[in-house]
């Protein structure tokens, strides 16, 4: 099981960056790689063509701006595509890209995530894939119980030590 992640820019890889993170901790195989929907068009149409091919079973694809990476990929590829819009020097507030990405039109699906959210794209990635592999199932139960836990110690210590943050010293 493996999953591509893929970005219009290096200047993506900041926000992209958190899906890798997170497909690590998770323990599933992924690929990172850039592939421009304007500037290197033939290299997207030979991405979302082999992608299968090359064992990706789902393709994580950031974009900011206009944003036409996912539904691009989306529309050569019969592999689940999650696309993260991403709020970059040339977007509107990250609106456009949010726009771009959310309205596919009918047939040409592409799950979306919050602007920036690339991590819960590697999450959902992950959740794909572990509706199939039970070692990526049991790594995502793992990982949810230790968000529970977080939340659980962060409580018990505002209920112990109350609601002010603490103060630095002086």
């Amino acid at each position: 099981m493996k999953v591509g992640i893929i970005m219009g820019s290096q200047s993506d890889l900041k926000v992209m960056s958190d899906a890798a993170e997170v497909l690590e901790k998770l323990g599933v195989d992924f690929e990172v790689t850039i592939v421009s929907a304007h500037r290197t068009p033939d290299r997207l149409f030979e991405y979302a063509k082999s992608a299968r091919a090359k064992g990706i079973n789902v393709i994580i694809a950031g974009a900011g701006g206009a944003a036409h990476l996912p539904g691009m990929v989306a529309s050569m590829t019969t592999l689940p595509v999650i696309g993260v819009p991403v709020k970059s020097s040339n977007s509107i507030d990250g609106w456009d890209s949010v726009l771009s990405i959310l309205q596919m039109p009918g047939g040409v699906p592409v799950a979306t995530v919050a602007l920036d959210g690339a991590k819960n794209a590697g999450i959902l990635a992950a959740q794909i894939l572990g509706s199939f592999d039970e070692k990526i199932a049991e790594n995502l139960k793992e990982y949810k119980q230790e968000m529970h836990d977080k939340v659980i110690e962060s409580a018990e210590d505002i209920e112990q030590n109350g609601w002010r943050p603490k103060k630095m010293g002086f």
